[in-house]
Order: C-alpha cells, then structure tokens, then sequence
C-alpha cells in the first residue's frame, strides 16, 4: 500500500478550494496543514474545518509543499521550505519572471538535496515544447485569447474599457518577461512556455481581449529542428475565478497524484 503523503498546502483561494476538494478522500494524498496570512486563518479554518491553519508552512510533518496563493508565496515559504530539504509543487509559474527567481528557487533546491516542480498548468503540449528545446528551437509564440471580464484590474483596463468592446482586441504584444510581470494572475502560461522553450526574453506573447469567447483559449506555435507545431486549447474558466482556467486546478491535482502512483505518465 502507498505511504500517505502529507501535503501543506499554501493558499485557500479559487485554486487551492477547488484542489481540496479533488483531493478529499484520496487514501495516498492528505493536505494535514493549510497555509494562509494570519488576516486569513479563521476564514480558512472555517472553510476547512478539521485541518490545521497556520501562517507559516511547518518544519515537520510535512512531505511536500504545494503553492497555489500567489507569487509573494514562493519568496516566504517555498524556499525555506526547499532549504529545507522539502519537496515544493509551484502553480504560480509567472513568479518565475521575475529577475533571479528561478535561479533562487534551484539554489534552494540544491541547498536542500529536493526538487521543485512547475506544473503545466493550464497549458498542454510542455513535455514536447521540453522535448523539442533539446534538439534546438528556433521560435516559440504564445496567444492568449480571453473574454474581456478576465482582464479586469490588469492594465488591459488602461485607455479602454473593457465592457464595452465589440471586437477582439490586443491588450499586449511583446516577450513572455514583460508579459508575466504586467499580467501575473492571467499570464502563467506564457512563462511556463517561455521556462520549457526559449526563454523569457525570447518566447513572444500576445494577449488577446474578445467579447465572442466565454472561454480561455490558448495557442502555442513552434519551429525548430524537430519540425514544427501548433496547439490551441479552450479552456473553461474557473467558476470562482475567471482569470484561472479550471485545468490549472487538474494539473495540480495531476502532478500531486504522479508523485504517489505506481504508474504515471
């Protein structure tokens, strides 16, 4: 029989809720401690009740860490937990854009002799995109189309508004880097594609608002010596939060179930 792994998980959001829930009643995943501002605690008990609330991740008891509150989260408590010597699962991969981050994340890993996962996300196709980077890649693009309500509070809202839209518009075209810096809750994707393509700098990025979709939709195009290819994928939101496609919540639950499976793919 597998050995129960017991999770922290950091973040009681749209995210982390609809993870608990996939997870409630698996024999071999158990999330024993939920990790929230100290603002948050009694909301979180209240929402989870028969789980221990704290604010910061334990220093035992603990098997692995999953982050899924946001970017300041990797900075507070993924990498101590990492020095640690703590396993980590990363959903907030846009983090990674910021300069020295992901080099910081690797040191703690080293630092601590455990490894630190990215999960895909919402976005498919990674493991070939991976794949393909070691034959060498000579351009990488990413679309991110989604209706307009999902760039609400982003500077999508800057000069234009967005309810009243009648027509795709391009709310940013540039490289992964700037697109994960000015949209972090709506960007992942790109930088996740950007970590297992070319880089941040090099991987472009163009964000889409448009009233004819209620979905998110994203594209990927790659050249290289592989050959090339195009995938789209329309993702249905997150009821509890627009800006996430619900596919990020199964990727998680996915990358938390390979770890304990004896077979995974």
């Amino acid at each position: 029989m597998t050995a129960l792994t017991r999770i922290a998980l950091i973040g009681c959001g749209a995210i982390g809720t609809a993870v608990l829930e996939l997870l409630r009643g698996d024999p071999a995943l158990r999330v024993t401690v939920i990790v929230v501002p100290v603002e948050g605690m009694a909301a979180a008990q209240k929402a989870v009740p028969g789980a221990e609330v704290l604010s910061m991740v334990p220093v035992a008891g603990i098997d692995l860490v999953v982050e899924t509150a946001g970017h300041a989260a990797i900075e507070e408590h993924v990498l101590p937990a990492l020095a640690r010597g703590t396993p980590c699962v990363v959903a907030s991969v846009g983090a990674l854009s910021a300069p020295g981050l992901a080099e910081k994340l690797e040191a703690a890993a080293v630092a601590g002799r455990t490894q630190v996962q990215l999960i895909p996300g919402a976005i498919g196709g990674i493991d070939a995109l991976a794949a393909a980077r070691i034959g060498g890649l000579d351009s990488v693009r990413y679309t991110g189309r989604k209706p307009p309500q999902a760039w609400k509070g982003t500077p999508a809202e800057q000069g234009r508004d967005l309810e009243a839209l009648a027509e795709a518009t391009v709310i940013f075209e540039g490289n992964a880097r700037e697109a994960a810096l000015l949209y972090p809750k709506n960007a992942n994707v790109a930088a996740t594609v950007s970590l297992a393509g070319l880089g941040l700098d090099k991987t472009l990025v163009r964000l889409i608002a448009d009233p004819a979709t209620a979905e998110n939709v994203h594209t990927v195009e790659a050249e290289g010596a592989f050959g090339s290819f195009e995938l789209t994928m329309r993702n249905k939101p997150l009821a509890a939060n627009p800006k996430t496609s619900a596919l990020t919540v199964y990727s998680a639950v996915r990358a938390l179930r390979n770890r304990v499976a004896p077979l995974s793919i």
